[in-house]
């Protein structure tokens, strides 16, 4: 192929804006430049570090060009409301497959520009007679994650050291869109609304929250009760708590909220709604808790799991979980968790015997609660944002 004469131009109209995919041009060297010097550029991508001017210019009047006329590598400028906004490429493959890849200027982001370019990409790709397209990128990059997630990849993988990077190996998420897929999200990616109501906060939990995470999980009651908790429960615990919470997030498995003093914002202790991709029943969802020491004995997580339940029981078009049933569980002599199911109005339904764990090696029963939606009085005060 000839560039920049036979490179397709690909546009998405919209009443309000355009994404267009074109040669690149040399307008666009020094646009690029400035891109790649964001660090979150550097970081999720393989561009050299330090970017310097020469190596725009070497992309987009050698590496770009060589690709197009060696049908190696096709790839087109993105532009959007009249700027240069990023770029992303095809790599065509064996049998009908090939790889998609894209990086999205700092000042573009956050419009749905890069989902956008990417469906016009992977249409033309099959329009071509491709079969599928792969899509990857570094454990971590959440937004490149979310941009495939909206564009309608699906069977996401992570490959251990699958991605290598300036010499570096990196874990790496896969994941593929067939033709005969849809370019729509497969699932949910949960979102963490505020929660506000009863004199406490429900937000996202934050990476400064991991000292308060790790003396809650470590404190003796909470080891004793969750005996699957790391013990001693270190930082790196917390912090891998934290971020495992994101994940539960995009693959649609739960949310997450850190219980916060309105006040001082400090963590008082995290409520989760999880189990929400349950094969057998995908109206369902599980309720589960922990406090750190100091707020205890005020109420508060009997008040912050009825802030989650509301979420819980609404609507998915409204924002809320859509779930039609809750299930709870507390070991049997853990009063303090069955009064936060009571004092919610969960129902006892039975006890599993001797089904909850302790780390030396005996077991507890396990009293199952449930709550039903009809059951809940729709006006329970919270505030949502």
């Amino acid at each position: 192929m000839r560039f920049p004469e036979d490179v397709p131009v690909l546009r998405d109209d919209r009443d309000t804006s355009t994404v267009t995919l074109r040669a690149h041009t040399a307008d666009d060297i020094g646009p690029a430049y400035e891109a790649c010097q964001d660090p979150e550029m550097q970081r999720w991508t393989t561009i050299p570090v330090p970017y310097e001017r020469e190596n725009a210019v070497h992309y987009l009047t050698e590496f770009v060009p060589a690709g197009w006329r060696d049908g190696n590598s096709w790839a087109w400028a993105i532009e959007y409301d009249g700027r240069y906004a990023g770029t992303i490429d095809l790599r065509p493959g064996d049998g009908g497959v090939g790889e998609v890849g894209f990086a999205v200027a700092p000042w573009a982001r956050g419009h749905g520009v890069m989902t956008r370019a990417l469906k016009l990409a992977v249409d033309h790709a099959f329009e071509q007679g491709w079969t599928r397209v792969i899509w990857r990128a570094y454990v971590g990059n959440w937004g490149s994650r979310r941009v495939a997630w909206k564009a309608g990849f699906r069977g996401l993988v992570t490959v251990p050291d699958g991605g290598v990077a300036r010499g570096v190996r990196k874990d790496e998420w896969i994941a593929t869109r067939s033709r005969d897929d849809a370019a729509e999200p497969a699932g949910h990616w949960w979102q963490v609304p505020t929660l506000e109501g009863d004199g406490l906060r429900l937000r996202a939990l934050r990476s400064t929250d991991a000292k308060r995470v790790m003396e809650a999980c470590n404190d003796e009651r909470t080891q004793h009760w969750l005996a699957g908790m790391p013990s001693p429960y270190q930082f790196e615990d917390a912090e891998a708590f934290i971020t495992g919470r994101l994940e539960n997030l995009a693959s649609g498995e739960g949310v997450s909220w850190a219980i916060a003093d309105p006040e001082t914002d400090d963590l008082l202790g995290n409520v989760s709604v999880f189990d929400l991709k349950n094969r057998i029943d995908g109206s369902v969802g599980e309720v589960g808790y922990w406090l750190h020491p100091e707020a205890r004995g005020r109420g508060v997580m009997s008040a912050a799991v009825g802030l989650a339940i509301k979420h819980a029981f609404k609507p998915i078009d409204e924002g809320g979980l859509g779930r039609r049933r809750l299930m709870l569980f507390a070991a049997e002599g853990n009063t303090a968790s069955a009064h936060v199911a009571v004092a919610n109005g969960f129902t006892l339904t039975g006890t599993a015997r001797a089904a909850s764990p302790r780390r030396d090696g005996s077991y507890d029963n396990l009293l199952c609660f449930d709550l039903l939606a009809t059951d809940r009085p729709q006006s329970a005060a919270a505030t949502e944002s």
